[in-house]
């Protein structure tokens, strides 16, 4: 018998198999404007936009980076998936636009189905939190190139929002308030620091508890990204004026407020105006790392950033609160100083 796919690393069967167990969780998070079904060549979706003068089409992509690697030490893949829509929807959103469907892409050394259902099971669940439907996906084995306990996962997003409601930040000056959003911790950005400090550096175990915390080590780190989509759609329809979003992740407060800002204006933050979450003190303990590389890497405790109207930020604060959002006035924009942020 002759050389097979199989031989070469490659389970067809597997695959198909996998298809079969993820169609119904796939399935449920399908709204009524979803065409198709599952295992077609592309996804089709109703572009109809109902309500809409210039409908936009608004996109996003991303990944969820080494944290990946905290999911391996911990054995535990579903939540992973919430990652990876979070860090595409709550880019969307920060113009304003409904998220309408996500679409995933996962490579692994070898397809192991106890591990990828559990990652599409995270991914279903963050499509539900975020209002949107998971239409397809693609699962792709790379023998040779992964190790077999391998994978990686990125997403990609699509919402709309109506032309006349952009928010790009165009309309922001010196005098607006600007509105946190708590976070849920470190969401997914700055592990490759976290992994050097804990794992490597200090020879921590991902299995046990820090001083203080309740949750192991891994448990923390592996907390998912908070999902800000249904909070901030509820808010924009009610016709609160928000000028400007910003999603904080990469790069923190210092590469991401600067992106929405005019270049005449500067953002001042008082950082005694939120709590910053535990783990950030022991990372910057432990790292010995200075306050602006911990702003530049990590979101210290705010995954989103409003900027208003100073007469409308009581009026944003109690409406996101309503909506299920811990808010709090966290700083206002001031004449461009030269630092475009600075954090008191």
């Amino acid at each position: 018998m002759g050389l097979t796919y199989k031989d070469s690393g490659v389970n067809v069967e597997g695959g198909n198999s996998f298809v079969k167990k993820i169609t119904p969780i796939v399935k449920a998070t399908f709204s009524e404007r979803v065409i198709t079904g599952i295992g077609g060549f592309s996804a089709l979706f109703d572009g109809s936009f109902r309500g809409m003068k210039d409908p936009v089409l608004v996109s996003g992509t991303d990944g969820v980076g080494t944290k990946l690697q905290i999911a391996k030490k911990m054995n535990k893949h579903d939540t992973i998936g919430i990652d990876a829509v979070a860090m595409c929807v709550n880019d969307i959103i920060t113009s304003g636009a409904e998220p309408l469907f996500f679409l995933d892409y996962i490579s692994c050394g070898k397809l192991r189905e106890d591990v990828l259902v559990d990652v599409v099971k995270g991914v279903a669940d963050g499509c539900k939190r975020a209002g949107c439907s998971l239409v397809g996906g693609e699962t792709a084995e790379h023998p040779g190139i992964m190790a077999d306990d391998e994978y990686d996962i990125a997403g990609f997003a699509v919402g709309v929002v109506d032309r006349e409601r952009i928010i790009d930040g165009s309309q922001i000056h010196a005098g607006d308030t600007v509105i946190g959003l708590q976070s849920s911790g470190i969401h997914s950005n700055g592990y490759s620091m976290v992994r050097k400090l804990f794992f490597d550096i200090k020879g921590y175990s991902p299995g046990q508890n820090l001083p203080g915390f309740a949750k192991p080590l891994g448990a923390v780190l592996l907390e998912p990204t908070r999902i800000y989509v249904k909070a901030l759609l509820a808010v924009l329809k009610e016709g609160i004026p928000v000028k400007g979003i910003v999603h904080i992740t990469g790069g923190g407060f210092h590469e991401n407020i600067p992106r929405i800002l005019p270049n005449d204006t500067s953002v001042v933050i008082d950082r005694s105006s939120f709590k910053t979450p535990d783990i950030f003190g022991v990372i910057q303990s432990l790292g010995d790392i200075a306050d602006k590389e911990m702003f530049t890497t990590f979101n210290m405790g705010i995954g989103m950033i409003l900027v208003t109207d100073k007469t409308a930020s009581q009026s944003l604060v109690a409406a996101l609160k309503t909506a299920g959002e811990k808010a709090a006035i966290i700083g206002e924009v001031t004449v461009n100083t030269g630092s475009r942020v600075e954090i008191l």
